[in-house]
């Protein structure tokens, strides 16, 4: 199986979307699907296609991840917020999950009929290289204390626990990939 990865463009915000939303659990049925899909078309939001590299198995998006400069994150999810407030009139509180220092990476997922292919490994391997290239020392991430599955992938490429976080109140360790 061939996996090509490129950088997304903004006619990828749906399934940027659901990659998000798979990411925390979900599908297209995720109370904020709609609020990813619109975050997702935008230039300079967290869920940008302009932080997103998608995987493409025969020409078809089987997964993708998405990454920043964590000292963006605030800036960055400015508009997160305020759709949140307009879709749904709710006002959420997200812990930071990561910091100035590190370029983050965000979501990633891969369409079921796509898992254990090496569609995950490919992504990570891709825009953690790609941050260590444009200059960054550290690549970091987030992963649940309950999936030491996704947790092995990670320490398989490179990334060690450097502490923990809380994200929508679970518990999570903090990996870092140091150059």
């Amino acid at each position: 199986m061939e996996i090509k990865i490129r950088k997304a463009v903004s006619d990828d915000a749906e399934f940027i979307a659901l990659v998000v939303a798979m990411a925390l659990g979900g599908d297209e049925e995720h109370k904020l699907y709609k609020v990813f899909k619109e975050l997702s078309g935008r230039e300079n939001t967290q869920y940008s296609y302009c932080n997103t590299l998608i995987a493409e198995v025969a020409g078809k998006p089987a997964g993708a991840i998405v990454g920043y400069d964590g000292g963006c994150l605030k800036e960055l999810r400015i508009p997160i917020f305020e759709l949140i407030r307009k879709h749904t009139g709710e006002v959420i509180e997200i812990e930071d999950e990561t910091e100035a220092g590190e370029f983050y990476l965000d979501s990633l997922a891969v369409l079921p009929e796509y898992r254990s292919c090496g569609v995950g490994r490919m992504l990570l391997c891709a825009m953690r290289d790609m941050a260590i290239e444009t200059g960054y020392e550290k690549v970091g991430l987030i992963v649940d204390f309950d999936n030491p599955r996704a947790e092995a992938l990670y320490s398989s490429l490179g990334f060690e626990r450097v502490g923990r976080k809380r994200f929508l109140g679970h518990p999570m360790w903090h990996l870092q990939y140091s150059r």
